[in-house]
């Protein structure tokens, strides 16, 4: 693996984190504060090509690789998590299972202006009763003809409020397990979908988290994403992707709660000097670095293996384990280092700390991706 980023990585990277700095940060309170979308924010996003980085031009993305998207999530996530999480979303769980696995005539009408930015995307999987075991769909989709028609529940939609094309997973076949289930390409405007609740959360306020009721939702065949049968793996080769996007905004997370350490530390005195002349304040700081640096080599080594089409299941998961419960860590330790100040609403840290806690939840939580793990050790 090359540890050098090439020129347009670097130049992507600058990119991310002008735009994270002089247009993120500045609104990340008041985001947290109200729970209001960003829309205006992504639609920058989409001017600079980042709602769908690695799309081919050809469908309207920006034709970069994981590599680039890793280093962008990471600048855009350190200044609002929540928009990093809307970036991450459309990009991972929407453009690319489009990209892998979609028809022509998918990809010009979905991909494309998902792509672009002009739509938005979201992705069903889980359920009230099926969370980590995504196999036990109660969600069924009957054929009728030409069309599916499909009734269910659909839980924890991140981007569920605002997104315009919903990836579903629905049974087409109770009797064969796992093997029963296929996806679907859903618009939100269809007849029977609709949005049936808005979760209060901890933390990343600003992205909306919904619940899907879809009653006698009529699809077209030719919306059907894959083969018939076809839906879980589409969904687990979705969901390895998706953890390396997740990892990328547990890094903005952890980074931002480590650079506001370093300057609070630099400024706050106690006992007739700067705290960060104490050997605790730097204990905690050279551990946290470290962390951070661990988690971020991991990720980009998930990136790395995925650019190449290699096998980076295991590897996806690792990342997103350890940077998801490294920056728990690392924003636990920020608070600390901020003391009695930490724990206000003053300063970022403490969003931080609500932020962090979704990454070793969503998109596999972090004793799914030990299992995943143990799993492909052993069959190695």
């Amino acid at each position: 693996m090359q540890f050098e980023l090439t020129d347009e990585q670097k130049l992507i990277q600058q990119t991310a984190r002008d735009f994270a700095h002089g247009v993120v940060r500045p609104r990340a309170k008041e985001l947290d504060q109200t729970g209001a979308f960003p829309s205006d924010i992504v639609k920058d996003l989409a001017r600079l090509g980042f709602m769908g980085i690695m799309v081919s031009p050809e469908y309207g993305g920006s034709g970069l690789d994981t590599i680039a998207y890793v280093l962008a999530m990471e600048e855009i996530a350190s200044a609002c998590a929540s928009t990093g999480v809307i970036m991450s979303v459309n990009n991972s769980l929407v453009c690319d299972p489009l990209s892998q696995f979609g028809s022509e005539e998918q990809k010009k009408e979905f991909l494309m202006p998902l792509a672009k930015g002009e739509k938005l995307g979201c992705f069903a999987l889980s359920e009230p009763n099926a969370g980590s075991d995504a196999a036990r769909q109660q969600t069924t989709a009957v054929q009728d003809g030409d069309s599916f028609v499909i009734n269910g529940t659909k839980n924890f939609i991140t981007n569920g409020k605002e997104a315009d094309i919903a990836i579903v997973f629905a049974m087409t076949d109770k009797t064969k397990g796992h093997r029963g289930i296929s996806a679907f390409i859903i618009p939100r405007d269809t007849k029977g979908f609709s949005v049936s609740r808005l979760e209060h959360k901890l933390g990343i306020r600003a992205s909306s988290t919904a619940q899907f009721v879809l009653e006698d939702v009529r699809v077209h065949r030719k919306n059907m994403l894959a083969g018939i049968g076809d839906g879980f793996k589409v969904a687990m080769f979705t969901l390895d992707g998706g953890r390396i996007g997740i990892a990328s905004q547990a890094l903005g997370i952890a980074s931002a709660a480590l650079e506001e350490s370093v300057e609070f530390a630099k400024q706050r005195e106690a006992f007739g000097q700067l705290i960060h002349n104490f050997e605790a304040i730097q204990w905690m700081v050279a551990d946290m670095a470290t962390r951070l640096d661990a988690a971020r080599f991991l990720t980009l080594r998930a990136a790395y293996l995925k650019d190449r089409k290699a096998r980076f299941s295991k590897e996806a998961a690792m990342a997103k384990l350890y940077a998801a419960e490294s920056a728990m860590w690392i924003t636990t330790k920020a608070i600390q280092i901020h003391g009695g100040y930490g724990y206000t609403t003053d300063y970022p840290v403490e969003r931080h700390f609500r932020d962090a806690k979704i990454t070793e939840i969503y998109e596999g939580t972090s004793e799914i991706q030990r299992l995943v793990i143990a799993t492909n050790i052993f069959k190695e």
